[in-house]
């Protein structure tokens, strides 16, 4: 396809103009027919070098993986395989919605060279993001016409969530940095230590770490180092049902969540513990349990493109579900959005988990719903909104009360504080021995 170019568009208009001054001075009508057969040959002229003329190669690389939200770095090579110089105007068939503010992109490329450019995209949505055919127009030697051609190029990406939290604590994550992210390692019980090794006596040790033997032998002190018991099951339980697909701030629920559980799950692996995830609530999906900071690729696979649904959460039948998977006791953290009106099934299915595991119930506090409450009342209309979310609350204290009645663990945040504040409970209960 051919397109005319601005400098083709300013010749015609000016070959327009000059008709206007021919049909006023009739000496002119030779002059303005010459010109006009003059622009329409050399039209001709670029159409058939452009048919002649030898299309660039072009040539895409793709990073291994992107993470949502997160620039992502693409590599062009356009190859000039033509005789003259080729100016190009190109365009990446990008995925839908995703944003690259680099493009479109033009250059002029010699004879038998080539352009190397490299470009950052944006996508906005985990899963699969599928690049299409790049679209490309190059200019005739005259600069009059373009012809727009493009080059089948299809590639297929991955888009994971965006764990930049995990790879921040990934640099943190020692045993006395992790309180820069928020993350507390509390003192804990002498009974659940395992010894991990001997070392000299830092200042703030406590005598009951001193190892006597050792310090009579060195003739200094020496204390006992000691590390979170290992080996140990998290099993997460992550609701995909439509009440997830609620929005605070600029994600869902259940983009929160599964943020809060990358994160957990790299400080698991780290200790040394396995990882397990089972989905309800929409397709039944289980990760049998992994162990190892290498095992953080398989957790992160296996969520990629995990997706809410329309259904229903059914807890009885994930709670079921789980009891047939995992035998082995287990703490079993359960991600959802706790409505008032899930007290009659919610309560019944985590009794049952109880009987096995040491359960949690991570659910989200929704943000609105918070700020309706403390906003001040100004007319009727907010006086009824703030009266439904105090009663929504309250349902929802109701129904963790009697889940802490029953001996199930329960915590109730909001988005932005839902990693960090879980990721503490689990070092908390792993600190206390109770699992």
């Amino acid at each position: 396809m051919f397109v005319p170019t601005g400098r083709l568009i300013r010749l015609a208009l000016a070959w327009a103009l000059l008709s206007l001054f021919a049909a006023w001075f009739h000496f002119l009508l030779g002059a303005w027919a010459c010109i006009g057969a003059l622009l329409l040959f050399a039209c001709l002229i670029e159409v058939l070098a452009l048919l002649f003329m030898a299309a660039p190669a072009i040539e895409r690389s793709l990073p291994g993986r992107f993470a949502v939200g997160e620039k992502g770095e693409v590599r062009l090579k356009i190859i000039n395989r033509s005789s003259r110089k080729l100016a190009v105007e190109l365009f990446d068939g990008i995925p839908p919605g995703a944003v690259a503010a680099a493009m479109p992109w033009q250059g002029v490329i010699s004879p038998g060279k080539n352009a190397q450019l490299r470009y950052d995209v944006t996508l906005p949505q985990r899963g699969l993001a599928h690049f299409g055919s790049i679209h490309f127009r190059v200019r005739g030697p005259l600069g009059l016409l373009n012809r727009k051609r493009s080059q089948s190029m299809q590639g297929e990406i991955k888009v994971y969530p965006n764990y930049a939290p995990v790879l921040r604590l990934s640099l943190l994550a020692t045993q006395h940095r992790q309180e820069q992210m928020g993350i507390v390692r509390r003192p804990r019980a002498g009974a659940s230590k395992d010894f991990h090794q001997l070392r000299e006596y830092r200042q703030g040790d406590s005598l009951a770490q001193i190892d006597w033997k050792a310090t009579s032998r060195k003739l200094q002190l020496i204390s006992r180092d000691y590390q979170e018991q290992r080996n140990q099951q998290i099993v997460f339980l992550l609701d995909c049902g439509r009440r997830m697909r609620s929005f605070d701030g600029d994600l869902p629920h259940f983009d929160h969540c599964l943020n809060a559980l990358l994160l957990v799950a790299f400080v698991a692996l780290r200790q040394g513990d396995h990882v397990a995830v089972q989905s309800f609530g929409g397709p039944d999906r289980w990760l049998p349990p992994v162990k190892g900071s290498h095992a953080m690729a398989t957790v992160l696979n296996h969520l990629y493109d995990a997706e809410t649904t329309q259904s229903p959460s059914d807890f009885a039948e994930a709670a079921e579900r789980l009891m047939m998977r995992n035998r082995r006791r287990a703490l079993v953290i359960v991600m959802t959005n706790l409505r008032g009106e899930d007290a009659h099934e919610i309560i019944p299915a985590l009794r049952s988990l109880h009987s096995r595991h040491l359960v949690l119930l991570a659910s989200l506090c929704e943000g609105v719903v918070r700020d309706a409450v403390e906003n001040p009342v100004r007319d009727f209309s907010g006086a009824l909104k703030h009266v439904a979310a105090r009663q929504y609350m309250e349902e929802r204290r109701e129904t963790l009360l009697n889940l802490d009645a029953h001996g199930i663990l329960t915590m109730d945040v909001t988005a932005d504080q839902l990693a960090v504040s879980l990721a503490n409970r689990y070092l908390d209960i792993k600190s206390a021995g109770r699992l």
